[in-house]
């Protein structure tokens, strides 16, 4: 699979988050949080928490950080890198382009991985 149109740019406000479930290229589906961030910028990362296995799009956006609501782990929406505990590991982000007033994510080049 390639980029996956996902949204459109104006479904979302600056820091607002919403879920999306992409299709890979292994035919498997996996939940996405499409965020745009408090400059308007559009971000994808794993809908899922690396400590608590919750919604990530469910959670706070402040800035370029999500917070995860069950814990309150942060991640970094560029990297996928925690910034506060409980949290230890990253969250896979996938690359994001916004063409016109689409918004396309390729869930089969993540940018950055679970270690």
């Amino acid at each position: 699979m390639t980029q996956q149109i996902v949204a459109s740019t104006t479904d979302l406000e600056p820091e607002e988050a919403k879920l999306v479930e992409l299709q890979a290229a292994d035919g498997a589906m996996v939940p996405v949080a499409l965020v745009r961030d408090a400059d308007g910028d559009f971000h994808a990362i794993s809908d899922i928490c690396s400590h608590g296995a919750v919604s990530l799009s469910d959670g706070e956006v402040e800035g370029c950080r999500v917070e995860c609501w069950l814990h309150g782990s942060q991640f970094d929406l560029r990297t996928g890198k925690p910034l506060q505990l409980p949290a230890t590991r990253p969250v896979p982000v996938y690359p994001v382009t916004v063409d016109g007033d689409k918004v396309l994510v390729d869930i089969d080049a993540p940018l950055a991985a679970v270690s």
